[in-house]
Formats: structure tokens, sequence, C-alpha cells
């Protein structure tokens, strides 16, 4: 009963702590439009606002991983959450770009604890067939405070601005994080019976699948940012809807991915094919980010966002077990810091490039196309982690004639 209680507890409190994390972070793309008129910035100066945050991110990702599997992931979860939700209270007191780039530089730091850790967190108290599943649970809580995010912010920040709603926003982060250093643990059935080490890391490394993995996840966050942080911005700049209008939009987005994402880590699970779903996810989001920008109706416009909401989501547990999988729990996160770092470098391409995209040819258009493409070569990868994964299987078992005896 103790072990039922702590892994509830827990996973609920980083379900709960990825809620209110999200309410900042999807934040600065809904109420992106009034920061950018507020602080007097172009379309490429506000991707670089993504990007520098991305660009801390990413390289804090293999030492947040590797800090994680060494001393344990719920330490370094809390430092993250407090720390991201403090620099975020900062970020609505900025009042010049390069406050607000600096306080973000810091926070996209901080901000690197939440994943790996929190990934390695959930995923010990699951057994390793159901490693998709729990992996996806974490990302569940993005999507609600996604979805809490885009029915209050519109109101709260034309009533108030959007400064006083970010802070309000940052400061329940605050107590979220006290909340879970009180009440969350680690499952002391899922340390390590000896601590890694940097020869762990290089191993990592040189990894087929992994590396595969690390392509993967650099295609998929490419889509996933492009997408989030520009779809705001792309309804009411090219499409002429309200932030009210758009705010809706990203909620419909958002429930999409939150029904969406279990589902794929569960059909995953369940075929024991993690590539096969990859692939086909892929495929379809390559289609909608093309739809995306040459739909003229509303209705389509809608069913479009919502198909690639679905599908650029159904993926993240399969990828990431994948990875874990090969390398084994011991490394889970650093694996997943690993993965991640790459993911998070396509993330800052895809967030600028867009911005510059769009100053220079009035319109999100070919950016879209672009990701289109890119997605279509992640078909392509995912073919080959089926085939490698299948390689791999089959050399692990005795030829016929083998003793199948150590002795």
């Amino acid at each position: 009963m103790t072990f039922q209680r702590g892994a509830a507890a827990t996973v609920s409190l980083v379900v709960l702590s990825q809620v209110v994390h999200f309410l900042t972070y999807s934040g600065l793309a809904l109420l992106l439009p009034f920061i950018r008129q507020d602080l007097g910035i172009t379309f490429a100066q506000a991707g670089v606002l993504s990007a520098v945050a991305t660009s801390t991110y990413a390289l804090a990702q293999i030492p947040a991983g590797y800090l994680s599997d060494r001393y344990g992931p719920k330490r370094l979860f809390f430092g993250g959450l407090l720390g991201w939700s403090l620099l975020a209270a900062a970020l609505a007191l900025a009042f010049s770009y390069w406050a607000a780039l600096v306080t973000l530089a810091a926070a996209g730091a901080c901000r690197a604890l939440l994943f790996a850790p929190g990934i390695a967190l959930v995923a010990s108290w699951f057994p390793p067939q159901r490693r998709a599943t729990a992996m996806s649970l974490f990302l569940v809580g993005s999507f609600v405070g996604t979805i809490v995010l885009a029915l209050s912010a519109p109101r709260l920040s034309a009533w108030f601005g959007w400064r006083p709603a970010f802070a309000v926003y940052a400061l329940l982060g605050v107590a979220t994080a006290l909340a879970f250093h009180y009440a969350a643990a680690e499952n002391p059935d899922a340390r390590p019976a000896r601590r890694i080490g940097l020869g762990d890391a290089l191993d990592v490394l040189k990894h087929r699948v992994a590396w595969l993995c690390n392509a993967l996840q650099f295609i998929r966050f490419s889509a996933v940012t492009g997408f989030n942080f520009w779809l705001p911005s792309l309804l009411v700049s090219d499409r002429g809807f309200s932030l009210e209008q758009a705010g809706l939009v990203v909620g419909l987005s958002a429930a999409c991915a939150a029904a969406a994402n279990p589902l794929g880590a569960y059909i995953s699970d369940r075929l024991g094919k993690p590539p096969l779903v990859i692939g086909v996810s892929l495929a379809i989001v390559a289609c909608m980010s093309s739809l995306l920008v040459s739909v003229t109706s509303t209705p389509l416009l809608l069913a479009v966002v919502a198909l690639h909401s679905v599908f650029m989501t159904v993926y993240f547990g399969p990828l990431f077990s994948v990875a874990v999988d090969a390398l084994g729990s011991r490394r889970a996160g650093l694996a997943t810091g690993v993965g991640n770092l790459f993911a998070n470098v396509g993330a800052l391409i895809s967030a600028f490039a867009l911005g510059v995209i769009k100053d220079a040819t009035g319109s999100f258009a070919a950016g879209f196309y672009a990701m289109s493409a890119l997605c279509a070569v992640g078909v392509a990868l995912a073919f080959a982690l089926s085939r490698m994964r299948t390689a791999s299987a089959d050399e692990a078992l005795p030829r016929i004639g083998e003793n199948w005896s150590t002795t």
C-alpha cells in the first residue's frame, strides 16, 4: 500500500507540475503578439526569444540526464520547476528586449532539469513493459496546462494585461514546486546497483539505435516547436483571427494532443512495434504541415490543426522508449537527455527559421513546406530504425545447434 501511495502521489505531482509549467511555457507563444507589441520587436527577434531559451535548454540536457541518473531525479526536478517559475515571474517584469533575452536564457537551463529527471522519475514507478505509457503520462500535464492557458490567458490579459496574467501563472509554479518537494518520492527499488560514470555517457553516444533515435528526435521537435510556437501568430497575422479565437484553436490543439498521446503509447506497448507508430505519425504530420498553410476554409483549417496535433504527439512515448530499451533503464536519464538535446537543436532552428521566413516573405508557407519535407525524411529513418531493431533482436537469439547453457 505504501508503494502504491508513493507511486500515485509522485506521478500525480509530476503531472501537476507539468500543468503549471506549461501555463508559462505555452504562454510565451500564445501571448507573443502582446509581447512583440510591448517590446517593439520583429518576428525574427521574437524567434530569437524562443531560440535563446531553447539553446540553454538543449545544452543542459545531457548534464541534467547524467545528474539525474547519478544523484536521483527528484531534487533536480524540484530545482528546475522552482527556477523556471521564479524566472518566469521575472520575465513579467522585463521591460526591454535584452532583459527578456537574458531572463529566458537562464530559464531555459532551469527548464532542462524538468525533462529528463521528470521522465525518469515517472518511468521508475512503472514496469518496463509499460515504459512508453509511463513516458506519455509525463506529457499529459503539458497539454492540460496548454488547454487551461488557452481558455484563461486571452481574457486575463485583456482585463489586466499580459504581465499580471503571466506573473500569476509563474507564482502557481512556485507553489507547486514547494508541494512537490515535500510530497513526492523516488522509488527505492528503482535505484541502480552502482552509480553511472562518464563511461556510461560515452557509451550512449556510441549506440547505433540511439543515433537514429537522436535524428528522429531532431525532426520530431522541429515540427512540434514550429507548430506550437508560431500557430497563434499564424492565425492572428495570416488568417485574421483575434487572440481569443487563436486561444480557442490552441486549446483545441492541446486537447487533441492530450487524448492522442497516451493512446499512441498504449498501441506501441501492445504491438511492441514503436517504429511503426513513429513512421505512420511522421507521414501524417508531413501532410498536415503542408495543408496548414494551403487550405483556405476555416473548418478545414481546424481539421488540419486537430490532425496535426494528434499525430505530432502520438509517437512521443514510443520514440523515447526505444532509446531507453536499447541502452537500459539504468541510463534512462542519459538516454532521454541526449535524445532531448538533439530534439531541442531542431526546435531552436525551426523557431528561429520560421520567424526569419515570415519576415522575408510575409508568410509562414515556405517554412511549413520545409517542415513537411523534413518529416518525410523522418519516415525513412523510422523504417531504418525498424530494420535495425529487428536485426539486433535476431543477433541476440542463439542460432540453431548452439548450446543454450552458459557453462
